[in-house]
């Protein structure tokens, strides 16, 4: 029996360009996803939630939400944040559905 994999709704997470990040927000509390978009390669640099918002998957709903950007553009990802690196190898299934960039960041 196969069980679909259900992700995790990120109609919450705002795509803000000219601040260069994916943003939640809960009750003024604000987690974080900052990138660089370079042409058509979208660099993920830093994921950043508060212990306020900690425990409830929320940067996975940001990384998730950098997913869905580059899939509708074509971007390719650069997972140079260590938590969204992670988070990728741990979902293969998510990685799979864009072309990422695995080559480690610059030191």
């Amino acid at each position: 029996m196969h069980v679909a994999t259900v992700m995790p709704d990120t109609s919450d997470v705002i795509d803000e360009p000219d601040k260069h990040r994916f943003r939640y927000n809960e009750d003024g509390i604000d987690a974080q996803l900052v990138y660089r978009a370079d042409a058509d390669r979208l660099i993920l640099i830093h994921t950043e939630v508060p212990d306020a918002l900690g425990g409830r998957g929320i940067a996975g709903r940001l990384v998730r939400a950098a997913i869905d950007r580059a899939r509708a553009s074509g971007e390719t990802v650069l997972p140079w944040c260590p938590y969204a690196r992670k988070w990728l190898q741990d979902h293969p299934d998510v990685a799979s559905t864009i072309s990422v960039d695995w080559s480690d960041p610059p030191r």
